[in-house]
């Protein structure tokens, strides 16, 4: 029976700046660049009780709460400190998967200090956090990922949440099958369409009824339904793709952003640099003015050694992209990305063996 720990920081974003400037305390802050075309990264808990949340306009945002307080992102700062944070973490295991700046698993099934329980490792870890960077951290304890995550979400924030083995058949019945991670929007209205509202309800469905309903993903909610994750934590997660964005300030059609996809290809270039790897699939994405999101990808049979191989291979899928484009479509934001990555050195290796 694997331990598994999810960490979870609290409104991450809005709780460093708040640290940083403490008058703040108390009052709604949304972390944004103040714009009619920005959207929140994140919100503090005040102002989400007015609705504010991660991913709404900014324009949305100030009918919603006029009085709340807007600050500019900064990212580095918020990497410096998320940097201490798995400092934190890898003193008490190396099993750690990162899902962003401010989330991440551990596997605790053994750990460095040879605490007797998963709940005490997460207790020492939310302790050291708040020791060293003055933020509240919460967590979910569980045999697995799939509950893990759900349970750090229970009692935000700066909570605690246990699920032992045998607590699993009584917590799940009873969960609104809208807290399974993975159920968006869609999937939720076509559940609710088949009158499945809760987990318990979920379970009572055969895996050949869930796989008719929703392809391959009804095998896997067939299994989270019963509590199954056999998934691993994966601790080379954090190197799996790289990505950098821009929203312009007004629409553009695609022959105007020449000039973007060299600056974003040089960004992500950058980054890879800074992190010592290389990859093997390249990606671009595109939003429409309407919201409507568009991505294409190429993986390659090898890793790409060199800026100008990259920046040909961004334009490449640009140039197979745009006879399917109307020729009237706006765009409101573009991205590019890097995935199937690879530490240079490791790389390297490989051609020295070959």
């Amino acid at each position: 029976m694997r331990k598994i720990v999810h960490i979870d920081m609290d409104a991450f974003y809005a709780s460093v700046e708040i640290r940083d400037q403490p008058e703040l305390r108390g009052k709604p802050v949304a972390v944004a660049w103040d714009g009619p075309r920005s959207v929140i990264c994140a919100a503090s808990y005040e102002a989400r009780q007015f609705g504010l949340r991660s991913a709404m306009s900014v324009a949305r945002a100030k009918q919603l709460c006029p009085q709340a307080i807007y600050i500019a992102p900064s990212f580095d700062k918020y990497r410096a400190v998320s940097q201490q944070i798995h400092e934190i973490f890898q003193q008490y295991t190396d099993l750690i998967e990162p899902l962003s700046l401010d989330e991440a698993y551990l596997d605790v099934t053994s750990n460095f200090k040879n605490l007797p329980t998963a709940t005490d490792v997460a207790q020492a870890i939310r302790a050291d956090i708040f020791a060293h960077t003055h933020l509240t951290a919460s967590a979910g304890v569980a045999p697995n990922k799939f509950l893990a995550k759900i349970a750090s979400d229970w009692n935000k924030p700066n909570g605690l949440c246990v699920i032992k083995p045998n607590q699993v058949a009584q917590f799940l019945p009873n969960l609104p099958v809208g807290k399974i991670p993975g159920v968006g929007q869609v999937t939720l209205q076509k559940m609710q369409s088949l009158n499945i509202q809760t987990v318990g309800e979920l379970a009572r469905h055969s895996q050949a009824e869930l796989a008719h309903h929703f392809g391959r993903y009804g095998y896997r909610l067939y299994d989270l339904a019963r509590g199954i994750d056999e998934r691993l934590v994966n601790a080379s997660r954090e190197r799996q793709q790289i990505s950098k964005e821009t929203t312009f300030s007004d629409d553009k059609f695609l022959p105007e952003l020449a000039e973007h996809w060299q600056n974003l290809a040089y960004r992500v270039w950058e980054q890879m640099q800074k992190k010592q790897v290389m990859a093997r699939t390249v990606s671009i994405k595109l939003k429409t003015s309407q919201f409507k999101t568009i991505t294409r990808s190429v993986t390659y049979s090898s890793h790409i050694p060199h800026y100008d191989e990259f920046q040909a291979a961004v334009l490449h899928i640009i140039e197979r992209l745009t006879p399917e484009l109307s020729q009237q479509l706006m765009f409101r934001l573009a991205g590019v990305g890097v995935a199937e990555l690879a530490l240079q050195q490791e790389q390297a290796q490989l051609r020295l063996l070959e």
